[in-house]
């Protein structure tokens, strides 16, 4: 069992970046454009994804491998306040729109990180973050659903495997933050 996971781990990350290298660097110039001209990066996602957005948050606001400014970034999954009054007065649908709302703008990414490309609250957060001319970058797995559909920068690790998806998923997260922080 722990041989074959590993095996199917690094089988899915190969295959990813022999298939996808091309988009993972439009990816990091599309968030490097966004963070030199004054937008930030608002990353959000349920379960393990929302602690992936996290995690990317803090890897630009602090650093990832070397000394630099900080880069603005928020996760939307972090303030407990906002996220329980937005469910309990909006439902739990409107948890990522309402902060998409009233802290994006244009110019700005919203990172949507979605196992399964269908959380009713990923993909309302994409469509409010488009009607309000953001940059939509979605990180799912599977097919993508309609979280992929409603990206600009759609980056899929086509596996049903919920846990291999989130390995590559980190690992994609992380070459973003080494590419982005080697250009800023």
């Amino acid at each position: 069992m722990i041989r074959r996971a590993f095996a199917d781990t690094v089988r899915l990350h190969a295959a990813w970046v022999d298939a996808h290298a091309d988009q993972l660097a439009h990816a990091a110039q599309t968030m490097r454009e966004a963070l030199t001209s004054g937008g930030q990066v608002l990353s959000f996602g349920n379960g393990g994804s929302a602690t992936d957005a996290q995690h990317l948050a803090g890897e630009l606001v602090v650093r990832f491998l070397k000394e630099r400014r900080g880069l603005p970034a928020i996760a939307l999954t972090a303030d407990s306040a906002v996220l329980t009054a937005a469910g309990n007065d909006y439902g739990f649908d409107a948890v990522f729109a309402r902060q998409v709302d009233a802290l994006g703008r244009a110019g700005d990414i919203a990172f949507a990180i979605t196992t399964s490309g269908r959380s009713a609250n990923v993909v309302r957060a994409l469509e409010t973050a488009r009607a309000k001319g953001l940059t939509t970058i979605a990180l799912t797995g599977r097919d993508g659903g309609e979280a992929g559909r409603l990206a600009d920068v759609h980056l899929n690790v086509p596996s049903d495997s919920t846990p291999r998806v989130q390995e590559v998923h980190r690992t994609i997260l992380h070459v973003l933050c080494e590419v982005i922080e080697e250009s800023v």
